[in-house]
């Protein structure tokens, strides 16, 4: 990917286009700060951060409605934070905490919230995206014209269970956004060893589902191709699949050190197309934000996940009886 340049005009509000750049921001420093609590041995288990990813999911929410739904994989907690749940419970539950979204029983991979309607977070490779086929078959049976955003990854694109899905979704016209975040290395193999095409969209041809690729490190870029996609849904054709060229900047998970590419890559990539930057400059070029008023929002935001990570830590641990509550879900 090439330097981009930001003289082109956003195509949406100063008020928007700085909403994202928080949105983002919290993201970024939000995961920054459960990398500190992993070190210091009050996150355990795995724990996927999504630093350098932002703009995928904050672009998609900016696309969507009330009502519809998302599903997503183990790097989960940028999604989270997009569709508003509170970072407090979050992190409580990051930390395996009674405050937390599943009560401290879930951890960094499986945590839900009915009323922002995600679920999940889930760590088997691959199988959110039939379970988010079932949601988007129960919009479709209900005819409320919600639609669901099912995120995986580009390791996960080569798993069988796809494309019995992609095959279902297109048999029955569900209003679903088959979402590929394509980090391009999965869980540490680049996509160049372990994928046959070099654009994984176009295996929908077989199925008749139309795709696009997109720029992942512009957030308006992902916007704009998120509203075409959740039309096409809306109107009753069927799924619809993006996929959206993205890069994260720390391993899979805590644990890897990431020896597959070299430091300067990743440089690279910050310097010259990091997702904030790019919405950073385009508010300060275009004289819509002072550098002060961008510290100022990230002094905010610091405080807010700060917040969390206090909330966190005085939380209790779940109770031993809460070991046998939810196990089923209520009609």
């Amino acid at each position: 990917m090439a330097a981009r340049k930001t003289t082109a005009k956003p195509n949406v509000s100063p008020e928007e286009l700085t909403q994202y750049y928080r949105d983002m921001l919290l993201i970024r420093r939000f995961e920054e700060k459960a990398g500190q609590l992993y070190g210091m041995g009050l996150i355990g288990g795995f724990c996927h951060l999504y630093i350098g990813q932002e703009a995928v999911v904050v672009g998609l929410e900016a696309a969507a409605e009330d009502g519809d739904k998302r599903i997503t994989s183990y790097r989960d907690h940028g999604h989270m934070l997009a569709c508003g749940m509170d970072p407090n419970g979050v992190m409580a539950e990051l930390t395996g905490r009674e405050g937390g979204y599943s009560k401290g029983k879930g951890g960094s991979m499986h945590m839900f919230s009915r009323e922002k309607q995600f679920y999940g977070g889930h760590g088997i490779v691959g199988a959110q995206v039939p379970l988010g086929a079932g949601l988007a078959f129960a919009d479709k049976y209900k005819g409320n014209g919600r639609v669901t955003f099912t995120y995986f990854g580009d390791g996960a694109a080569n798993q069988g269970q796809v494309y019995e899905t992609f095959n279902m979704a297109a048999l029955w016209d569900l209003p679903v956004v088959f979402v590929i975040e394509n980090n391009q290395y999965a869980m540490g193999t680049a996509m160049k060893r372990s994928t046959s095409t070099p654009d994984i969209y176009h295996r929908g041809n077989a199925f008749g589902i139309p795709g696009e690729m997109v720029d992942g490190m512009d957030v308006l870029a992902v916007k704009a191709a998120g509203e075409k996609a959740v039309k096409h849904c809306r109107a009753g054709k069927g799924p619809y699949i993006l996929e959206i060229k993205t890069y994260r900047y720390r391993g899979h998970s805590m644990s890897d050190p990431a020896k597959y590419r070299t430091r300067e890559e990743v440089s690279k990539m910050r310097e010259e197309r990091d997702p904030i930057d790019h919405v950073r400059d385009m508010l300060v070029q275009g004289g819509h934000a002072s550098e002060e008023d961008l510290k100022a929002i990230d002094k905010e935001i610091k405080a807010v996940v700060n917040a969390s990570a206090e909330f966190a830590r005085e939380s209790p641990e779940p109770a031993l009886d809460e070991l046998w509550t939810d196990i089923y879900a209520d009609a």
